[in-house]
């Protein structure tokens, strides 16, 4: 039964995008179908949790082909992110419902839009339950089809351009991806990654660390870490609404993932943890003083996402159970945080016609709904105590002070900086855009526009249009989603801890995918390791 669901929440998306296809230009059976088949795809993934959670970790040999065969694998860490990522995708698909049924579907035309929005699902959802190297690397093939598709939607210049640049970056890491497959493969024989990490330590260590590298810098450019996201935050805010709230909820946290993964299943040694660390640090400061010099709530966002990336790098870096259990925490708190503000944010640009905090104000006043959706995950964002984000962080900080040298106290004095200015560039957002009289702005937008920047080559107001009810509800549906990451922050943060436990060192991964026997030899191996590093 496990086995078959496993299978399901990768071929239900799958065959909803063919079926909504084939329906063409109507529309109405267009969203019935993919409603249909996102809701099917999160009950899916809520049994696989509890299941896994039970019982253990499920394995399905999907086809043998030999040493290229396809293996999915659900553990708890990914039959939670499913979970979450599936919950997200319903939430922007019932926005972008309810943004298509007042705007005529302009914006997110139904012919391409579902289909290509289902096609993504289904690249998430292969992402993470790739059990080999090669079954990963086409899921990241998969989203970048269909991101591309989905970011350029409308054809506009500034949407060409950024689509443009996404490709490019895109095609960059997936060039280096498939190149250290390749090197994988010829050196190991394979690319299960059960196999892989049960052999990785008969390599010379100078092939390992570079094999290590290659696979760290090509996940580094998908989660947009220092100095790898540039591209970010002109790609994300050109696309329309319910699109930038998908891309940010999830697709650098599925590079996040592939890290987690790289880090304590293939190669969980702590050679590169230090240089882990310090990139974790300077993605939290760059990100944040980013986001402090932006006018655009869109790329103010955008910032921020970087920044609070380098979290989760620090978590994954600490390559403790601590460290990767907050890390998890913050992951499942992230997504739904950040793809929540991105929402709000579009409903901020139907009431005030921009999303530029030097032209818009009174917000408070004119939509005080709209008001309350941006302010709450705003404070979670910042880590205002008692937030899921406070959370997060605390047991970031927790682990990271038992490391209990320079570069620790270091990270948590960034960690503490960055929350602050992630907390003043939001709070200056809500300021300005909400608080703010609207008949201030004309005479405060010259002083404003020499402190910020504004968004390249995006139009500085549009027409103001009606909110529909579909949008507001969707939005608030994640605000109560994130309200509940605190609500029930114990039994989750306990099932990350669950989580973390599965991932401290390869032996049980092993287990799970190869048996018994090969456990024994992962966990030798991992003794090995631990007694040369000692």
């Amino acid at each position: 039964m496990m086995a078959a669901l496993v299978s399901l929440v990768v071929l239900v998306p799958l065959l909803a995008a063919a079926l909504t296809l084939v329906l063409g230009r109507r529309a109405r059976p267009q969203r019935i179908v993919a409603a249909l088949a996102l809701t099917a795809v999160l009950g899916i993934s809520v049994a696989l949790l509890i299941g896994v959670d039970a019982e253990g970790a499920v394995v399905v040999e999907a086809a043998n082909w030999g040493l290229l065969g396809i293996v999915l694998v659900v553990d708890r860490l990914s039959a939670l992110m499913l979970v979450v990522s599936s919950l997200v995708l319903l939430a922007v698909l019932i926005f972008s419902i309810g943004q298509g049924l007042a705007d005529g579907d302009d914006e997110t035309p139904v012919s391409i839009y579902y289909p290509t929005y289902l096609i993504l699902t289904t690249g998430v959802m292969v992402a993470f339950v790739a059990g080999d190297l090669f079954n990963l690397y086409v899921g990241f093939e998969i989203l970048l089809v269909a991101s591309y598709v989905l970011i350029t939607l409308g054809g506009t210049r500034s949407r060409i351009r950024a689509g443009v640049t996404y490709v490019i970056v895109s095609l960059l890491s997936s060039i280096l991806f498939l190149a250290a497959i390749g090197m994988v493969y010829g050196a190991l024989g394979t690319v299960n990654l059960a196999q892989v990490a049960e052999r990785v330590d008969d390599l010379p260590f100078d092939v390992q660390v570079l094999l290590h590298v290659m696979l760290l810098v090509a996940f580094g450019i998908k989660a947009a870490v220092f100095p790898l996201s540039f591209w970010l935050p002109d790609s994300y805010p050109s696309a329309p609404a319910p699109v930038t709230a998908a891309f940010a909820g999830l697709l650098t946290k599925i590079g996040v993932y592939a890290i987690i993964r790289l880090e304590t299943v293939i190669f969980p040694t702590p050679e590169l943890n230090p240089a882990l660390m310090v990139v974790a640090l300077l993605t939290m400061v760059v990100g944040a003083l980013g986001a402090v010099a932006q006018a655009d709530i869109k790329r103010i966002l955008s910032f921020t996402l970087v920044s609070h990336i380098g979290y989760m790098i620090l978590g994954v870096a600490l390559g403790t159970v601590a460290g990767t259990a907050a890390a998890i925490y913050y992951i499942v708190h992230h997504i739904v945080v950040q793809t929540t503000l991105f929402l709000a944010a579009g409903l901020v640009e139907r009431e005030a016609g921009s999303t530029s905090i030097t032209r818009i104000g009174g917000l408070l006043v004119s939509a005080p709904l709209v008001a309350v959706l941006f302010f709450i995950p705003a404070l979670n964002l910042g880590g205002i105590p008692p937030f899921s984000g406070f959370i997060g962080k605390l047991g970031l900080f927790q682990a990271t002070a038992v490391q209990g040298d320079a570069l620790a106290y270091a990270l948590i004095g960034g960690g503490a900086l960055v929350s602050l200015l992630t907390l003043y560039a939001l709070v200056r957002v809500w300021n300005l855009a909400f608080w703010r009289p609207a008949d201030d702005v004309e005479g405060d937008e010259t002083r404003l526009l020499r402190a910020v920047e504004e968004a390249p080559d995006q139009p500085t107001t549009t027409e103001t249009r009606a909110t529909p009810r579909l949008m507001t509800l969707s939005t608030a549906g994640m605000v109560a989603v994130g309200l509940a990451l605190t609500v029930f922050a114990g039994p989750l943060y306990a099932l990350a801890d669950r989580a973390a436990q599965n991932l401290d060192g390869p032996g049980a991964y092993i287990a799970v995918v190869l048996g018994d026997d090969a456990r024994s030899a992962g966990e030798t191996a991992g003794e090995t390791t631990g007694e040369a590093d000692r």
